[in-house]
Order: structure tokens, then C-alpha cells, then sequence
């Protein structure tokens, strides 16, 4: 494999990773809920999935705003207020490390024209920073999921759970897709610049060994 075939599939790795990430903060299937009541022939009523930003409810799809920066929290209990602080850290993380991706992609590009093993070890860094975010964004809506359905159950009860069935969704799937080929994007930009410290010793241990 040459260099010219590392850094197009670096490129396209970052790409994808961007577009992975989008398409995951975008959609409304990060976490799933559905009911399964046996006395109740509406409970298809009651399930919900929901996203970063709003919960859908419903056969219809009903919706409503997730409240998280701009909420007031004066008459939230401190277990509230804790949610609604991940909550807040996560909707931050994830789109500033998308928005971080895109200035990734441009200096993979720029380092990669100017075949700079010192641009490209930089920029590798830089995808790995971007995929640290992601991860932790990623990891703290698992948290920021699994503190929320226990607070539900400290507040109904386990019995009303035990008939509710809760799942996460095809966007937290594309969200770690997503960090997959961050992390991936970053080691390809590694190995293009090693590529190039080996090219340049082999070309220098060349000319030492030509004769004068």
C-alpha cells in the first residue's frame, strides 16, 4: 500500500465520519421505548423514541423540545438538575466535535498535498482529539439514559417498568460508527506520516551509499 492509498482512504474514513455523525445527531432514534401492557390495547400509544432534541410519542408522532440549555431549573429536585447538566454536556460535545471534524478533513487535506509527516502526525492527533468527544458524548448519554430510567423508576415504581421495554436505537449505533472511523481516520494519517519519515531515510541512506 503507498502513500497516495493511505491518505485517499484516510479522506474517506474522515468523510464518513462526519456524515455518520450528522446523520446520528440529526435522527430521533437514540433511545426506544415501547410498551407492552397486557390490559391495555393502547399501550402502542405510549411508546416513544427520542433523539438529542425532542421525543416523539405516539402513533403520531407527537413531539416536544427536550428542555436543556435555555431550561429553568428553580423548581427542579438536584437529581433534575444532574440530568439536565449531562444532558446539556452532551448536546455540546457531540455537534462541536462535528463541527471540529470538518476543519480535521480540511488540514488531512492540506497535509497530505504538502506530504509534511509533521502536518500529518498533527492532523492525526487532531482526529483522535475529534474522537475522544465523540466517544465521550457517546458514553455520557448511556450514563445520562440509564440515570433517567432509574429516576423514573424511584418515581412509579418497578412494577409500572416491568412492562415497559427500553432499547437504544439505530443512531447511537451510528454515533459509534461514527467514532469507529474517527479513531480509524487518525491511525491512517499516523501511518502516512511514517510513510514518508521511511521514504525520506530510505532516499538519504541511498544517496550516503552512492558512490562520489
Amino acid at each position: 500500500m503507498n502513500f497516495g492509498t493511505v491518505v485517499v482512504i484516510a479522506g474517506v474514513t474522515g468523510l464518513l465520519s462526519f456524515g455518520f455523525l450528522a446523520v446520528a445527531i440529526g435522527s430521533d432514534y437514540w433511545y426506544i421505548i415501547e410498551v407492552n401492557a397486557p390490559n391495555n390495547t393502547n399501550s402502542e400509544e405510549l411508546n416513544s423514541h427520542s433523539g438529542l432534541w425532542r421525543i416523539y410519542e405516539g402513533k403520531n408522532g407527537s413531539s416536544h423540545f427536550i428542555p436543556s440549555i435555555l431550561a429553568e431549573t428553580a423548581n427542579y429536585t438536584d437529581q433534575e438538575r444532574n440530568l439536565l447538566d449531562m444532558h446539556r454536556v452532551i448536546v455540546i460535545l457531540l455537534p462541536l466535535s462535528l463541527v471540529l471534524l470538518v476543519c480535521g478533513w480540511v488540514f488531512g487535506l492540506v497535509s497530505s498535498l504538502a506530504r509534511s509527516p509533521t502536518l500529518l502526525s498533527g492532523t492525526s492527533s487532531y482526529f483522535l482529539i475529534c474522537s475522544i468527544l465523540t466517544l465521550s458524548g457517546v458514553s455520557l448519554y448511556i450514563s445520562y439514559s440509564q440515570k433517567a430510567l432509574e429516576e423514573i423508576e424511584n418515581q412509579f415504581g418497578a412494577l409500572l417498568l416491568a412492562q415497559v421495554h427500553v432499547s437504544f436505537g439505530w443512531s447511537l449505533a451510528v454515533a459509534w460508527l461514527s467514532f469507529s472511523l474517527e479513531v480509524s481516520t487518525g491511525l491512517l494519517l499516523l501511518l502516512a506520516a511514517r510513510m514518508i519519515l521511511l521514504e525520506a531515510r530510505l532516499e538519504a541512506s541511498s544517496v550516503a551509499d552512492s558512490p562520489i
